[in-house]
């Protein structure tokens, strides 16, 4: 009978067993129907974080989708693993994608927290919660969970658990922006992986359960209690000592916040630029999730430089202006500043500090900075307060004798600490004039700084790139260029007198000189030095309009420009990085220059998917050195101009800077070649200059165009501007003269009549002429057809150099 009873028992048992597992083999072959192929996880590559460095490898910019920074399995420190095993998943490496035992101990816990209103406990494993973040979704519910354990099953069976782990700690969302450990580590704390201690790796495995429930601001005490019952699990699983654990719970939970760049606030129109271009090249989707490495050209000294120069510049044409108000009025009863903190200010101009005036006086106002935030993002208590004598005021207005006649309180204010002072600040005010500053390599094409503007908070339209402006004078070099390309010499000579002409509307029009006067037969290099519209216009006329065209397309400056007169004096409109090239070309001997802001791509395996020189290397690839030449480079660079040519201009520019409308450049002290540019009415001012191994352009002039000034030019302007950044770009460099073309001839000439001469004098000069291409003994001047014009001599194109125009450009 007892028999017959087992017997009973066990027939029952294996034929419910039978059923079970048959009910379960349903619901595995319904639930593996509509699983997702866990095999794509072989060749994933989740959004990783571009980074963009400055040329010395600096940091200056990052983008992304999602803040990750991958890391092998092999990079990521024992300790960091140590950490996140321990509180997620201490049987990572001995379960088979599910942890039968950890689901027993949820049970029991949730069983015991039945009727609390606490949250159910969770049993995933590692490996779950990889199928989960990575093929499923956060739904929560039985039929997900059951997809996640045979998911999780079958990973265990197709990948090592190293490479499951290798997903999860670069999968996982940790807080901040963070995903993955390598980017939590630098948000946090400012550090590589390799540097965390015990205390600061045990915080980011406290964060996988709830990245917001153990925010360091909001919920710091929690945080503490969660990091240090992770370091606690360290002790028990045998991955720490326990007097390590005891010293790691005393340490402070401290958060670093990490900027993106120590350049960024520098650099913002360049990096913005760089950006731009990127998206060009690769596309956003490639930007933003590609893991790219971005080399720029930035050269982040001489972009400190630049942006210094181009700002001291604005506010100095700004202030002699005078002061135009207040940013706001603002009550100062009660806490002024919560109420200043929440005014935006100029983030990447921290030198100026915005103010509200507390109380004035005839010597002085005193005034309360605007509160600085806490890393938490709560309102600092601290109220800092300075003074702004009369002194550091007096350019608001002419004549002003009291600080009370500038002042008022309530008054919201921008101020600039003054140098060795303790609490004594200048009056500011953002410059309502805006300019342009670059600069650049003459033989790569690699722009070195961009400054776009007084400062990328105020406006992020870059002057640089984006502003379509009139170069005015400083477009005649490729006037001349193209003369001298084309027969004539720097010694030839142009008729400088009055001349009528004209217009399409039937009207007549009569340029002018800015001086308003008429030098009559002068030299090209007259012409350039001085600046001289109307010979520009006779010339232009001589040679033709269409091979001013084709030389203005060759150079960049213009796409296609109208075969027009005008045109020649710089009509027609470009940006400061076009005429910069096109300068960066007569610097380089005539050759071609592509300007770019980006060095180098490399995509997140470390391939070089774009590099900027072509320039082909013949003989670096050889494996071993069998006694064979030196590897050359060789530049196939479209030749636009006559190397010749180029460096007759040059010298021709050089002169505008020795005796011509740039004299002020001469404090530079070392070889500097240039052109100023002023359009009509004093609208736009320009200077673009370059040493043998510098090219730089500066443009000033506002928005909406509009007279900046009856005598404010190029030189008054811009040149100061290009001077301040040359002097400090090139302090440690040699003076390095300008190189001579082989086979040229230096002959002394008369520089106002063009003529050979011989002996010393004020107007005797070494003039640049190409082989047969000597300069006249005599010859007599043609005028136009109705006036015959007197003169010493001049060459036989002045016979030609007549009747053309075009007006105001200088």
């Amino acid at each position: 009978m007892l028999m017959r009873i087992f017997g009973y028992i066990f027939g029952v048992g294996v034929f419910l067993a039978l059923c079970v597992a048959g009910g379960v083999a349903l619901i595995v072959h319904k639930y593996e129907q509509d699983l997702p192929d866990y095999e794509v996880l072989a060749k994933y590559e989740p959004p990783v974080m571009s980074r963009m460095e400055a040329a010395d490898g600096d940091l200056i910019g990052e983008y992304a989708s999602e803040r990750r920074l991958y890391l092998p399995i092999q990079a990521i420190p024992n300790l960091v693993k140590a950490s996140f095993l321990s509180a997620e998943d201490k049987n990572f490496y001995q379960h088979g994608g599910v942890d039968l035992s950890g689901i027993g101990r949820a049970i029991m816990v949730n069983l015991e927290n039945r009727g609390s209103g606490r949250r159910l406990v969770g049993a995933s494993t590692i490996t779950q919660q990889v199928a989960k973040n990575m093929l499923l979704t956060n739904q929560v519910s039985f039929d997900r969970k059951i997809k996640e354990a045979l998911l999780a099953v079958r990973m265990e069976k197709a990948y090592s658990k190293d490479k499951i782990l290798e997903l999860y700690l670069n999968e996982i969302y940790l807080g901040q922006g963070s995903y993955g450990v390598a980017a939590a580590a630098l948000n946090y704390f400012d550090k590589s992986v390799n540097d965390l201690t015990i205390a600061q790796a045990a915080y980011l495995g406290a964060l996988p359960k709830g990245p917001e429930n153990y925010n360091p601001f909001r919920n710091h005490d929690r945080a503490v209690e969660r990091r240090n019952w992770v370091i606690d699990r360290l002790v028990e699983n045998g991955y720490i000592k326990a007097e390590e654990g005891e010293k790691a719970k005393a340490e402070p939970l401290t958060i670093t916040n990490r900027p993106v760049g120590r350049d960024q606030y520098e650099a913002e129109y360049f990096t913005e630029e760089a950006r731009r271009n990127l998206v060009d090249m690769v596309g956003s989707d490639k930007l933003y999730k590609g893991g790219l490495s971005v080399r720029t050209t930035l050269d982040p000294n001489l972009q400190r430089v630049a942006r210094r120069a181009l700002q001291d510049g604005l506010v100095s044409y700004d202030e002699k202006r005078g002061y135009r108000g207040p940013v706001k009025s603002i009550e100062t009863d009660g806490d002024w500043g919560k109420t200043l903190s929440d005014m935006p200010g100029l983030t990447d101009v921290p030198e100026w500090k915005l103010a509200v005036v507390l109380s004035v006086s005839d010597t002085a106002a005193t005034i309360g900075l605007q509160p600085d935030h806490e890393p938490s993002g709560a309102l600092s208590k601290e109220r800092a307060q300075g003074t702004i004598p009369l002194s550091e005021m007096k350019w608001a207005k002419s004549n002003v004798r009291k600080a009370s006649a500038v002042l008022k309180v309530g008054d919201v204010v921008y101020a600039q600490k003054v140098k060795d002072e303790t609490n004594v600040y200048r009056l500011r005010q953002p410059p309502e004039i805006q300019g342009a500053l670059v600069a650049m390599d003459p033989y790569t094409g690699r722009v070195l700084a961009l400054s776009g503007g007084f400062s990328f908070g105020q406006s992020e339209f870059n002057r640089a790139t984006q502003a379509m402006r009139q170069p005015g004078s400083s477009f005649k070099p490729i006037v001349y260029s193209a003369a001298l390309d084309n027969g004539y010499t720097p010694s030839s000579v142009v008729l400088d007198a009055p001349i009528e002409l004209k217009a399409g509307n039937g009207k007549i029009w009569r340029p002018e000189n800015d001086e308003k006067d008429f030098l009559g037969p002068s030299t090209l290099r007259t012409g350039i030095e001085r600046s001289r519209n109307v010979m520009t216009i006779r010339l232009a006329q001589d040679m033709g309009m269409p091979l001013v065209v084709e030389y203005a397309k060759r150079f960049g400056v213009y796409d296609s420009l109208m075969p027009v007169l005008p045109m020649a004096i710089g009509a027609g409109e470009t940006t400061v990085m076009r005429m910069v090239t096109a300068y960066a070309t007569i610097a380089n001997g005539g050759r071609k220059i592509e300007p770019t802001l980006i060095d180098r791509i490399q995509d997140r395996y470390g391939k070089t998917i774009y590099q900027h020189d072509k320039r082909k290397c013949e003989g670096c690839e050889a494996e071993e050195w069998n006694n064979q030449p030196e590897p050359t480079l060789v530049d196939n660079r479209e030749q636009v101009l006559d190397p010749m040519t180029a460096y007759q201009i040059t010298s021709m520019m050089e002169g505008v800077v020795q005796r011509g409308t740039a004299t002020v450049v001469k404090q530079v002290g070392k070889p500097i070649a240039g052109k100023t540019g002023t359009t009509n009415d004093n609208k736009d001012a320009w200077f673009i200059g370059f040493s043998p191994d510098l090219v730089v352009g500066v443009f000033m002039g506002y928005d909406t165009p509009k007279p900046m000034g009856k005598h404010e030019f190029g030189g008054t302007l811009a040149a100061p501007v290009f001077t301040e950044f040359m002097k400090t770009a090139l302090a440690d460099e040699p003076a390095k003269p300008f190189q001579v073309p082989a086979g040229m001839t230096l002959i002394p000439i008369d520089r106002k009549t063009g003529l050979r001469t011989s002996g010393m004098g004020p107007n005797v000069i070494l003039e640049a002429f190409k082989p047969g291409t000597e300069p006249p003994t005599s010859t007599s001047i043609i005028g136009n057809s109705q006036q015959q014009v007197q003169s010493e001599s001049v060459t036989p194109e002045a016979d030609r150099a007549v009747a053309a125009g075009t007006g105001g450009l200088y």
